[in-house]
């Protein structure tokens, strides 16, 4: 057990488990195997502090669920159940498939643990949102809308197909949904390429400029969230030069959409005579954005150095590592995250269980690095980025870690979403072990 598990439990005990009454009153859990004289309630649950992760002082965990095959994005209902996007995916060494859907949690004795599970959906996806009485839910390839009435674990009906034919060829099919107030539907559709290359995809081979697939792909797309039956040619380009943005959030409050985009690859294994090996582990920044109509990121053509904070020519286009050119008109990040960390999910801290501090706040799930290497590999963790006078950044801390098991790496978890339940509580899920935790504050 670490030190501040450790601390947390002499807080919580010297002090008669405060903030119990808070605690029990939260909601969603999951059956583990437990002996007789395990934690029954929350706050033992939380005193214990006995969910792997490493958390601020003052914060606790418990593990909701588990094994929950393909687990993407996540959203609480109000009475507290959890919703759990799962992709499509594959087990054993056959490769059997295993078809996704959602799969929703429910605690019915608040001991933490979701003992109620259901599962439905034809299909897998990446996104699940909860708004008037809907369940969107994104596959690759289109948005579905389910009805679903207040309470209920499973949806009313058959759903209603808003948008269908959007591209999911090669890389980057996931997709990411957010909602205006004026009923507006924001799709993030990814490019399926590192840097928009032509064919041969070879060490010094150059981009295609312009780039074909800023048309349809690399960017946010805005629909009518109340109809029916469109394609993405019914929809209008929002913003642009965004390689990947599966982290997408629309601010509740403000009304304006933000993202945390994936970053381009292979510097140095594509263009080795101008990036070290030691550059390509720490460039090109993942960059934290508010994203407005016609925002334009500069992808391919560009990206975000966070040596000199500058957006740089891309090699693929003529760049030389310190050249600006064309960039110097690109919008330009809010917070410049490390290099490789790919983010995976943004929410904001709107409610008020968490400490002054929080409220208002950024937080991000990041999956972890595969190509920093021969560099470790980092950012396996949910940060946290305060707000600061107006906005947000550029300073940013972590909030969640601990979720890579070095000692047993069969074990290892990657954060893949984040969502805020109605006490406040903030839920993470895992894309690895299935796994979603829900993180309360505890108090001192």
């Amino acid at each position: 057990m670490s030190n501040r598990a450790r601390s947390m439990n002499r807080v919580l005990r010297t002090a008669g488990l405060a903030g119990a009454a808070l605690l029990a009153a939260c909601g969603p859990g999951e059956p583990s195997a437990s002996s007789a004289d395990a934690p029954t309630t929350l706050a033992e649950r939380c005193a214990l502090n006995d969910a792997g992760i490493d958390l601020p002082e003052g914060f606790c965990a418990v593990l909701v669920a588990d094994g929950i095959t393909g687990a993407r994005h996540l959203d609480v209902a109000a009475n507290g159940d959890v919703f759990v996007a799962r992709r499509n995916t594959t087990t054993g060494p056959d490769r059997t498939p295993v078809p996704g859907g959602v799969t929703v949690l429910r605690d019915t004795d608040d001991d933490g643990r979701a003992d109620v599970r259901e599962a439905w959906g034809e299909n897998g996806g990446n996104e699940v949102l909860l708004a008037d009485g809907y369940v969107y839910f994104a596959p690759d390839d289109a948005v579905l809308r389910y009805p679903m009435e207040d309470g209920a674990m499973r949806p009313t009906g058959a759903p209603d197909t808003l948008v269908s034919g959007l591209p999911d060829a090669r890389n980057h099919a996931a997709k990411s949904l957010a909602l205006g107030s004026d009923g507006a539907l924001y799709v993030n559709i990814g490019s399926p390429s590192n840097a928009c290359m032509t064919e041969a995809r070879t060490a010094g081979s150059p981009g295609m400029d312009p780039c074909p697939e800023l048309g349809t792909r690399a960017g946010i797309w805005r629909f009518a969230a109340d109809r029916t039956g469109r394609t993405q040619a019914d929809g209008e380009r929002f913003a642009t030069g965004l390689r990947n943005v599966v982290a997408l959030r629309m601010h509740a409050e403000e009304d304006v959409l933000y993202g945390v985009v994936h970053g381009r690859d292979q510097l140095h294994s594509m263009w080795p005579d101008v990036f070290t090996v030691e550059e390509n582990t720490e460039m090109p920044s993942e960059e934290f954005v508010r994203i407005t109509e016609g925002s334009d990121f500069g992808w391919p053509y560009c990206f975000h150095d966070p040596r000199t904070e500058r957006k740089l020519l891309a090699p693929e286009y003529g760049g030389d590592g310190e050249e600006v050119g064309r960039c110097a008109e690109k919008d330009m990040p809010l917070v410049a995250f490390p290099a490789h960390w790919a983010p995976n999910d943004l929410e904001f801290y709107l409610a008020d269980q968490f400490p002054e501090r929080y409220r208002g706040g950024a937080f991000i799930a990041f999956h972890g690095s595969w190509n920093r290497a021969p560099n470790p590999q980092e950012g396996f963790q949910v940060a946290f980025v305060p707000v600061s006078g107006a906005g947000f950044g550029p300073a940013w801390e972590t909030f969640a870690d601990g979720f890579r098991n070095e000692q047993n790496p069969a074990d290892h978890s990657r954060p893949v979403g984040v969502a805020v339940g109605p006490d406040g509580s903030l839920y993470v899920s895992d894309s690895v072990q299935g796994r979603v935790w829900r993180i309360m504050y505890a108090g001192l």
